[in-house]
């Protein structure tokens, strides 16, 4: 067996032992694939997992000159009404969540007010204090569209075309605008050819798809984002651990999960039962091996 269909087998019995309700599963190892599937290949939300295409969106327009992570978002939004210590908020600021914005995340905050980024800009800034919310990755693409025009038109031809994802769909607020940090709609494989463009740096079948130093970010230059295991540290779009792998995590189980060479993919409706399967991924990647090491992986 492979390491791939070692690790896939692990972590299938593990979800009918714990009941956990996945919809895919799809792992990457080395060059070796395995997938399993519990429900329909449909396309679905990959909630908060989005916030990393939102990054490599940015990464993409910086490497073209179009944006800059360490200009004031006011550079890119000049019309917006800046709250108290404001003028100061970046572009990596808004995508590590340390605007310091008080706006948490709320069901209806794509509607509770005219403008979300506008609202969000208004209220004053207490400096560097993480806090997570969809807002701030909403400002985040507003800016990149002041810049590029119509974020999804920007990335078809250099992210998702290459990447063979057609027919893109990402949730818009009443202005038009995708609204960034979820809504965006893609199937199991689609995410995991995602999550193997990070594992290569932006590397994809040879050609450089964003520079391999925003990737790095994704998962370095950690702030602090709490206390709890799993969620006490943050980069642009990635939260460390479980363990020695970090990911990127959506709602419901909506995840990328890397360790080494390894990337496991996992779409899902189990929102309580997902830090408990990504611990035992994370644990199983290291049993197993990033390169294969732990176990003896050969000709059977």
């Amino acid at each position: 067996m492979t390491r791939a269909q070692i690790v896939r087998d692990r972590i299938v019995a593990e979800v009918s032992a714990s009941g956990f309700v996945g919809h895919g599963l799809h792992v990457l190892a080395g060059d070796d694939v395995a997938q399993h599937r519990w429900a329909p290949d449909v396309r679905e939300d990959i909630h908060s997992a989005a916030k990393g295409v939102c990054v490599l969106a940015a990464g993409i327009a910086a490497d073209e000159g179009l944006i800059s992570f360490d200009e004031p978002v006011s550079t890119y939004l000049p019309d917006m009404t800046l709250g108290e210590g404001v003028g100061d908020v970046t572009l990596r600021r808004l995508l590590t969540m340390t605007s310091g914005i008080d706006l948490p995340w709320s069901a209806t905050m794509m509607t509770d007010w005219p403008d979300l980024a506008a609202e969000f800009l208004s209220r004053p800034s207490q400096r560097r204090v993480f806090q997570y919310s969809n807002a701030s990755t909403y400002t985040a693409m507003r800016a990149l569209a002041a810049q590029v025009g119509d974020v999804v038109e920007f990335l078809r031809p250099r992210l998702f075309a290459p990447l063979g994802i057609t027919d893109v769909e990402w949730e818009r607020s009443a202005g038009g605008w995708i609204v960034g940090g979820s809504g965006l709609a893609l199937r199991t494989e689609e995410l995991a050819r995602i999550g193997r463009l990070i594992r290569d740096r932006g590397q994809w079948e040879g050609a450089q798809l964003v520079s391999g130093d925003w990737v790095d970010a994704m998962h370095s230059d950690w702030v602090v984002a709490g206390m709890n295991p799993g969620y006490d540290r943050y980069a642009l779009a990635g939260w460390g651990g479980p363990g020695s792998a970090w990911r990127l995590h959506g709602a419901y189980g909506q995840m990328l999960i890397f360790s080494g060479d390894a990337v496991v993919t996992v779409t899902a409706e189990d929102h309580l039962g997902a830090d408990a399967l990504a611990g035992f991924i994370a644990d199983t990647l290291d049993d197993v091996g990033t390169r294969g090491e732990a176990v003896g992986i050969g000709g059977e």
